[in-house]
């Protein structure tokens, strides 16, 4: 009677209803005869999603953390030294997770609010005479602090200091979200998750993996970390037969393969000029509430598919994520680690619209004023609609929109 509890997390996203429709299917045999005609099409297709022509993409029963750790183990030995920056808790998390698997980390802090730090990956990997530094980490979108990074551009300084380490990027809030461009930029190992611009549910953590890093896991062998779940031999022998080493979440790869099918459908420069234009719309209301601002500092930062959001001063915003839950029946975001109770999340990534976002945008605010903050309820939603009824296409002048 009361209408559906609103999702405005970064993920898990909201899911389509073609692809809940998809995943309502009986149980079904994962060594049947023609079972690899559906692995070896998601297999082809996400790599288009990833925009990558060689190479390979996995698929794991897991979360994106467990991608993290198969890229970790299945390239690099304990010891190896590598290139990292923290700027927000996942990035946080994957320099966690590396130490933790014994990687030597050289380590570069940064002001939460701004992302992977250019100038000096530049100076270590132009000092790294000796090429010791064998990976470099970037987290393209930090979820935590709505911080987008220019993954083209750490390319561009390893090019330039003639480095060969390999490049692992981030993309669990980003591939299939925003620009991402595996092959041209020359990414080695890229993560992300189901549940996230896949529009699926938790429970698939997808790794892309050039050439070059193929090459580096043959090299280790028998040798380096030990691997054995998420072991790239295993899954490429059985990957190569149309199956996989162990049971895999069947309903989830129906779910898959309908979201690839939106996905590819729509044209990934459509997806990604649609976020954008969302991502503006929350932004133009955040500018508009008073004592607001985005905890990315500047708009080179500026994340397209989640806004992180400091409250005003003397508001707590851990009142206002639980009121719009309890008040609202509406799901935000919440600050996480040092931003806890000082900034709440607006996640606008996956299948979304406009007055999708709009009742995100309303919700937050009246929140925002049953907290305490001073501002003029209706402004951040007008601002967001004046945004939004300039940029959106009209559709009617042309075919339907693309669901994705």
């Amino acid at each position: 009677m009361n209408g559906y509890q609103h999702l405005y997390i970064p993920g898990p996203t909201n899911v389509p209803e073609p692809v809940r429709q998809a995943m309502n299917v009986p149980m079904e045999d994962m060594r049947a005869p023609d079972f690899p005609e559906l692995v070896t099409g998601l297999l082809t297709d996400m790599k288009k999603a990833y925009r990558l022509e060689n190479g390979r993409v996995f698929i794991f029963p897991s979360s994106g953390t467990g991608a993290w750790e198969s890229a970790i183990q299945n390239t690099l030995q304990p010891g190896d030294k590598v290139l990292m920056s923290r700027f927000g808790q996942f990035s946080l998390l994957w320099v966690d997770m590396a130490e933790r698997l014994g990687l030597d980390v050289v380590l570069c802090e940064v002001e939460w609010g701004k992302g992977v730090p250019l100038e000096d990956y530049a100076k270590h990997l132009e000092a790294d005479k000796d090429h010791q530094i064998k990976a470099v980490f970037a987290t393209q979108n930090e979820t935590a602090t709505g911080v987008t990074s220019d993954i083209a551009g750490v390319r561009k300084v390893l090019d330039a200091a003639g480095h060969p380490a390999m490049l692992f990027v981030d993309g669990v809030s980003s591939i299939a979200s925003i620009e991402f461009e595996m092959e041209k930029w020359g990414v080695d190992l890229a993560v992300s998750g189901s549940q996230k611009g896949f529009m699926l549910p938790a429970g698939l953590g997808f790794l892309g993996v050039s050439d070059k890093a193929l090459e580096a896991n043959k090299r280790l062998a028998n040798s380096g970390m030990s691997r054995c779940y998420f072991s790239f031999e295993d899954m490429i022998k059985l990957n190569d037969t149309g199956y996989f080493p162990y049971t895999p979440a069947t309903q989830l790869l129906r779910g898959l393969r309908c979201s690839l099918d939106m996905i590819l459908d729509a044209g990934m420069e459509s997806i990604w000029a649609r976020h954008k234009r969302l991502a503006q719309g929350v932004r133009a209301a955040v500018e508009a509430w008073d004592g607001c601002e985005l905890v990315a500092r500047g708009p080179e930062w500026e994340s397209d598919t989640v806004s992180a959001i400091y409250a005003p001063e003397g508001v707590d915003a851990r009142d206002v994520i639980s009121t719009a839950y309890n008040k609202y029946q509406t799901s935000l975001g919440t600050g996480l680690n040092k931003l806890a109770g000082k900034a709440f999340r607006i996640g606008h990534l996956g299948s979304l619209n406009p007055v999708m976002l709009c009742g995100a945008i309303s919700a937050a605010e009246m929140a925002l004023v049953d907290a305490g903050a001073k501002i003029e309820p209706g402004s951040g939603v007008a601002a967001a609609q004046a945004h939004y009824r300039e940029t959106t296409p009209d559709n009617a002048k042309g075919s339907p929109a693309k669901a994705a």
